[in-house]
């Protein structure tokens, strides 16, 4: 993707048309990640299923986007803007559709799987479009609004579901979701350009397959590391995760090895700018906290203090909501402050959070846990936005799919591992306190203290790396045309700041 931002083919209008599309496409693309959660006690009793097999649903989803998202690097490079919109939009309507009308559940967990799919594509498609787009110095405002696909989507996902689940059949969070893609599909369609032109180039048929095995693998091990019937898998998940990472390992060594005479399937050149992978790194530890805080509540508001799951999905919504609302006014100050004074603060917020909901018990009232969950959601506002705009703004416009791809593709493992690491460890504390005579309900509260301490040493170590952030050097905006090399790509000085 080369145009340069705000060519004659291009005009603002235009650019904020084509990210506004592809923002509400993917905040519906990604709200039935989490639509789920709710649902599987219905299924478990239509469809006869056990509590595992149901929870397939919600792993399945997240598998299929660990082993599409590292393929999108070389797929975005290689396909229109509009050719990437109109399969991933047609791939999640055909998952919607049948979803709906599914007569059993093998045919509904397929239909998850397409979702999935079509899923995988858009927030790749999203991040490169935005880094393509939109100039260095107006990046922060726009990510912001990203900020609301990050996090409000899959927020409002459990209480979505529960407010359906009351209306009516599960089918409902598929019927409901249907007409609203159908109209966001047609009107993208309409709607969007081609953002810079497609490269032709060979796929390597021998990284496909490494990296589907390597990331599914590796994100299904850590996921069933702290599941409670772990110990009955065929397969341990401890060697299902060592087998993904030896397969990771040589998908990363494959891709070094094609970078010298080929086309890799993934750039891994992006690491070798510091910026990008201080980001990175920070993006990992942050995101593991987040998704272990998000696993955690709902077991405590539900086990602990006695909560329906409506309820608690309400509870969790204001979080969500304050992350998405202050996503665009913590990128206008991005644009002005730079990085570092917002995300230092932000990292220290979400570690003090984690560290007081580490002391949490019985008794302890749900306002509070409200109050707690927004202003963890307010820290990690703080946090994202500023890290995604300054890791990406350093690549050069090459490689910004393989930059997006390798940011979804490590988002997927640190959910996958964060989940594993607070359940594991909760589930192991809650029955060392069963055994010493507590009663499940207080067994229950220790072991989710022992998970928040988790992620609060988690905080930590993100605070440790905030302090290493920097904001990438901006140009001046040129006074007259931008200057173009013979390929019609605008010529950035900056592009290569490490």
């Amino acid at each position: 993707m080369s145009v340069p931002p705000a060519s004659p083919a291009h005009p603002p209008a235009r650019v904020t048309a084509v990210l506004r599309v592809l923002v509400l496409s993917t905040f519906v693309v990604f709200l039935n990640e989490t639509i789920m959660v709710n649902a599987i006690p219905r299924l478990m009793r239509e469809f006869e299923v056990t509590a595992a097999a149901a929870g397939w649903l919600s792993t399945a989803f997240m598998l299929t986007m660990a082993v599409v998202i590292p393929v999108t690097g070389w797929f975005l490079q290689r396909v229109t803007t509009r050719t990437a919109f109109g399969l991933a939009m047609t791939l999640f309507l055909v998952g919607t559709a049948l979803a709906a009308a599914a007569p059993a559940f093998p045919v509904l967990l397929a239909a998850r799987v397409i979702q999935a799919s079509g899923t995988a594509v858009m927030m790749p498609l999203l991040m490169t479009t935005l880094m393509t787009l939109v100039p260095p110095q107006d990046r922060g405002r726009v990510m912001g609004n990203i900020t609301l696909v990050i996090s409000v989507a899959p927020a409002l996902g459990p209480a979505v579901s529960g407010v359906l689940l009351q209306l009516g059949s599960w089918r409902l969070l598929f019927l409901a979701v249907l007409p609203i893609a159908v109209a966001m599909a047609l009107f993208g369609r309409r709607t969007l350009v081609n953002v810079g032109e497609p490269q032709a180039g060979p796929i390597d048929w021998v990284s496909v397959p490494l990296a589907a095995a390597g990331f599914g693998a590796l994100v299904y091990g850590l996921s069933e590391l702290g599941a409670g019937d772990a110990s009955q898998a065929p397969v341990s998940p401890a060697v299902t995760t060592a087998v993904g990472a030896v397969l990771v390992a040589l998908f990363a060594w494959r891709q070094l090895a094609l970078q010298r005479s080929s086309t890799p399937l993934l750039d891994l050149r992006t690491f070798t700018f510091r910026h990008f992978s201080v980001a990175l790194a920070l993006m990992c530890l942050s995101f593991m906290g987040l998704m272990g805080a998000f696993i955690l509540l709902p077991i405590y508001l539900q086990e602990v203090c006695g909560l329906t799951s409506l309820q608690t999905g309400l509870l969790l919504i204001p979080g969500g909501l304050t992350m998405g609302l202050l996503g665009p006014q913590v990128g206008k100050l991005y644009d002005r402050l730079g990085a570092p004074r917002l995300v230092v603060p932000g990292a220290v917020l979400t570690a003090l959070c984690l560290a007081l909901f580490a002391l949490t018990g019985e008794g302890t009232s749900p306002w509070l846990v409200l109050a707690l969950h927004v202003a963890l959601s307010a820290g990690m506002a703080f946090v994202f936005t500023p890290v995604f705009t300054s890791g990406l703004s350093v690549l050069p416009p090459h490689l910004y799919p393989h930059g997006s791809a390798i940011l979804g593709s490590l988002q997927q493992v640190s959910a996958a591992a964060g989940t594993a690491l607070v359940i594991s460890v909760m589930t192991g504390h809650a029955a060392s306190a069963a055994a010493d005579g507590a009663d499940a309900t207080g067994a229950l509260a220790t072991g989710v203290r022992w998970g928040f301490g988790v992620g609060a040493v988690l905080g930590a170590l993100t605070v440790l790396v905030a302090l290493l952030v920097r904001t990438p050097p901006v140009p001046e905006p040129p006074a007259g045309p931008q200057p173009q090399e013979e390929d019609g790509t605008t010529t950035d000085k900056t592009a290569g700041a490490r």
